[in-house]
């Protein structure tokens, strides 16, 4: 099994006035067009049955959209309460668990949990952070089930790289 965490891209700054719900900050502009060719970089990177799962915030779930898109995926994003700000690593572990070992899925979210989510995947601890960038990927092979520590790192890839793998014509 294949596990991305993607960081959601860059969004507006804190503004209580224009979003007094944090969760309703947007991606700029700007922010969905690198989003948009980072996450195209992502298709070098899936591989099987391709699944996205998402936090319900506003930049995180354009964020999603983005990659459903770029990895031209059938399937709807799934939302889920356990990739927002404060969400619980055990709900994912359960939810990994669940997935059919040759299948691809896609975790956007924030930081710190998904840095610290790669930490637990990796090292069995969430306090070994691996911190993304914003639309920045961290990629996660499983040789057998998802559970903390037995993930092997296969790729940290900051926006930059995924824009420029984008760019390129094979597969990595």
């Amino acid at each position: 099994m294949r596990v991305i965490l993607f960081r959601h891209g860059p969004a507006g700054r804190r503004d209580p006035a224009r979003w007094p719900d944090d969760g309703d900050r947007p991606l700029t502009r700007r922010g969905a067009e690198r989003t948009e060719e980072a996450a195209q970089g992502l298709g070098r990177f899936s591989r099987g049955e391709t699944q996205v799962w998402s936090s319900a915030l506003v930049r995180a779930h354009t964020t999603a959209g983005l990659v459903r898109s770029a990895l031209e995926l059938d399937a709807p994003v799934e939302w889920l309460d356990a990739l927002a700000p404060g969400g619980s690593y055990r709900e994912l572990l359960i939810r990994l668990a669940a997935v059919e070992s040759g299948a691809c899925v896609v975790l956007v979210g924030h930081e710190p949990e998904l840095g610290k989510l790669a930490g637990m995947l990796l090292f069995g601890a969430p306090a070994r952070s691996l911190p993304l960038k914003k639309a920045g990927a961290c990629v996660i092979d499983f040789t057998g089930p998802v559970e903390p520590g037995a993930g092997h790192l296969y790729a940290f890839l900051p926006p930059r790289t995924l824009r420029r793998v984008a760019r390129r014509k094979t597969r990595v």
